[in-house]
C-alpha cells in the first residue's frame, strides 16, 4: 500500500458546470478563482517520516529457489530504513484517516439512497468501455453519474460525458489510487441525484486501491481474459476485498489459451464469497447479467433501513 508506493498529491480536474455540482471546494479561501483544485492527502506517507527506527527488520525470505520475499514479516511489506512495527503504525494512521472520510461518504450515500460501486482493475482491462456500455444501456432505467480516477488526463471522463451522464475526473498526480477524501470532494461537484447510482472508476492498479474504502456499497474487480488465470493469486488483496469479479473481453476467448474455470477457481481460493460474471463490453455478451446484478443490488441497498 502507500507505505511502499509513496503516493503523491491529487487534483480534481473539472469545472463546476461540467460536473453539475453545487458549490466550491470546501477548503478554498475567499476569492479563490481557480478551477483546478489541488489538495494533498490528509495522510503523510512513509517517506515523510524520519527513519529513526533501529530494529530494521527487513525479513527477507528465500523460501523458494530463485525467489526473495519481502512481504512475510508482521507488516506484510518492506520499506528500507523502517522497522516492521513502524510500517504497521504508519499504515494504521493512513487507513484510520481514510476510513473516517469513507464513513462520512457512506452516510451521505445512505441518506440520499445513492448506490455506489468502486470499479478496480489493472490498466487496460476495459473499465471505461464497460461503464460506457452500461450507461448507454441503462440510462432509461437508472440515473448514473461517474467519478473517474487517473494519474493524468481527462480522457475517460470525456468518454463518459459523451453518453450524456455527468462525470468528474480526479487526477491523482503520482498517486496510484483514489481515497475517500478525494471522492468526498468530487461529490461536492458531481452532486448525484437521490436514488441514483454512482460509478467510481479507480486508478488502474491491482494493489493499493484494495486497501482504501471509499464508502462504496461494493468493490467490482475487472479482469481481462488477456491477463492470465493466476491474477487473483498474484494480487490476492484486491480479489479478497471485492464482491464481484467481471471477466471482460470474452469475445477474445476463441483466440486465447485462457481457462475461465481455472481463473474462477483461483479467485474462489482467495475469496469463497466472490461472485463472477463473464462479459464482453465490446459485443455486449453477458452484459444483461451484469445489469441484473446492478439493479438487484441497488434495490437491496434501497430496502435497507436508513441510518440518521
Amino acid at each position: 500500500m502507500c507505505t511502499v508506493c509513496g503516493c503523491g498529491t491529487s487534483a480534481i480536474d473539472g469545472h463546476k458546470h461540467e460536473a453539475g455540482g453545487r458549490g466550491h471546494h470546501r477548503d478554498h479561501e475567499p476569492g479563490d478563482e481557480h478551477h483546478h483544485h489541488h489538495h494533498h492527502h490528509d495522510d503523510d506517507h512513509a517517506h515523510h517520516h524520519a527513519h529513526d527506527d533501529h530494529g530494521h527488520d527487513h525479513d527477507h525470505h528465500h523460501a523458494e529457489e530463485g525467489s526473495v520475499h519481502y512481504g512475510r514479516g508482521i507488516a506484510g511489506v518492506h520499506v528500507p530504513g523502517m522497522s516492521q512495527e513502524r510500517i504497521i503504525q504508519v499504515e494504521r494512521d493512513i487507513l484510520s484517516k481514510n476510513d473516517a472520510h469513507a464513513a462520512e461518504n457512506r452516510r451521505h450515500f445512505d441518506r440520499d439512497g445513492i448506490f455506489a460501486l468502486n470499479f478496480v482493475s489493472s490498466p487496460g482491462s476495459g473499465k471505461t468501455s464497460l461503464l460506457v456500455r452500461t450507461i448507454n444501456d441503462l440510462k432509461n432505467r437508472l440515473a448514473i453519474s461517474v467519478i473517474e480516477g487517473d494519474q493524468q488526463t481527462s480522457n475517460d471522463a470525456a468518454r463518459i460525458r459523451e453518453t450524456g451522464a455527468r462525470a468528474i475526473q480526479i487526477n491523482t498526480g503520482k498517486g496510484c489510487h483514489l481515497d475517500a477524501h478525494m471522492v468526498g470532494h468530487a461529490m461536492e461537484y458531481l452532486a448525484p441525484e437521490p436514488g441514483s447510482a454512482l460509478f467510481i472508476e479507480n486508478v488502474g492498479n491491482l494493489v493499493c486501491p484494495a486497501a482504501f474504502d471509499l464508502g462504496e456499497a461494493h468493490k467490482v474487480v475487472l479482469l481481462s481474459v488477456t491477463e492470465g488465470e493466476d491474477k487473483p493469486l498474484k494480487y490476492p488483496d484486491m480479489f479478497a476485498t471485492a464482491d464481484l469479479m467481471i471477466l471482460n473481453k470474452a469475445d477474445l476467448l476463441p483466440h486465447l489459451d485462457f481457462n475461465v474455470g481455472l481463473c474462477i477457481a483461483n479467485a474462489l481460493r482467495v475469496n469463497p464469497r466472490l461472485q463472477t460474471l463473464t462479459v464482453s463490453a465490446r459485443t455486449g455478451e453477458g452484459m444483461e447479467a451484469f445489469y441484473a446484478w446492478v439493479e438487484a443490488s441497488a434495490a437491496r441497498r434501497a430496502a435497507r433501513p436508513k441510518v440518521a
